[in-house]
């Protein structure tokens, strides 16, 4: 199911004022795009899209002014179209009377903000982008390591919260425990937040819950964070081959973006919060270009090609 934001709540939000169609505050917004109509003032409408939220600056409206109220009511007409959410003046501008008549008519809220258009738009396309956003909520656990947001994964009780507050006595920060809100962003990036009502908070067997900010400091906990990598625990199969070079690069999708994935094995005397930390400046160090698994790789062909050249 689409997500979408009503036209009340961006005037709640924005503290706006309502200036003519107040029925129209029941519509629906599903893009977070918004749209200046510069060449539909001048009455090309053959490309305008509808479903945008219309935004009138100083601009629009003062070349309005130099129509005549025939031509305004004209463009007025096409402008509140039956998809069109909302259509927003800035600069606490007077709306003309042709739009406030059609606006009516057609039941298409007209709103007004004092706050100037481009700083405006900037602020409702992030508001929109949020609350748009596709989500989703994953049991795991987030921290921030040297920087690279690590989700955590693994089946219950595989240690995924103990390993989390090893981090964090080590310096690190946590940003949420046992379910993971996911929001993915328009271009792709996935940013993780807890629960309100969990927030800060880890649960330890044998001591339950507790509150990492109160017991670490401010700078242990941070609310949200962009996730770069996915450290799947799983217990130790005897059987099973792991990867001893780390050529080999797993991805998983999350949403619909795919996130480097490493697989760690479980099993006692393995610590854990250190092999993490060691990942992250890994992860870190293959994106600035350097792959160690890569240079060994490179190395040992070279060896074994100049050991066979000597042998020939």
């Amino acid at each position: 199911m689409a997500k979408k934001v009503r036209v009340s709540e961006l005037v709640q939000h924005f503290s706006m004022e309502i200036v003519s169609g107040e029925d129209g505050l029941k519509r629906s917004i599903l893009v977070d795009d918004l749209y200046r109509p510069g060449l539909e003032m001048a009455g090309y409408f053959d490309y305008h899209p509808h479903e945008r939220v219309q935004l009138l600056g100083k601009t629009e409206l003062t070349f309005l002014d130099t129509l005549t109220s025939s031509e305004r009511r004209s463009r007025f007409e096409q402008l509140c179209h039956e998809n069109t959410p909302c259509i927003i003046l800035t600069r606490g501008l007077e709306a003309p009377t042709e739009l406030i008549e059609y606006s009516n008519i057609t039941q298409i809220a007209v709103l007004r903000s004092n706050v100037a258009t481009t700083i405006l738009q900037s602020r409702i396309t992030d508001f929109l982008e949020k609350k748009l956003a596709p989500t989703a909520t994953i049991h795991g656990v987030l921290v921030d390591v040297y920087g690279v947001g690590m989700l955590i994964t693994g089946g219950s009780g595989i240690g995924k919260s103990e390993t989390a507050l090893e981090l964090v006595k080590r310096g690190h920060r946590l940003v949420a425990d046992d379910a993971v809100e996911i929001r993915q962003t328009s271009d792709g990036q996935l940013f993780g937040s807890a629960p309100e009502l969990i927030r800060h908070l880890l649960e330890i067997r044998g001591l339950g819950i507790i509150n990492v900010m109160t017991l670490f400091g401010a700078g242990a906990v941070r609310t949200s964070k962009r996730i770069t990598l996915v450290i799947k625990l799983e217990n130790w199969q005897q059987d099973k081959q792991y990867d001893r070079l780390g050529l080999d690069e797993e991805k998983t999708r999350i949403i619909d973006t795919d996130v480097p994935l490493v697989t760690v094995p479980v099993r006692p005397g393995r610590n854990l919060a250190v092999i993490i930390e060691v990942a992250a400046m890994n992860f870190r160090l293959k994106r600035m270009g350097y792959n160690a698994a890569l240079q060994f790789t490179n190395k040992l062909t070279e060896t074994i090609n100049e050991d066979t050249d000597d042998f020939d």
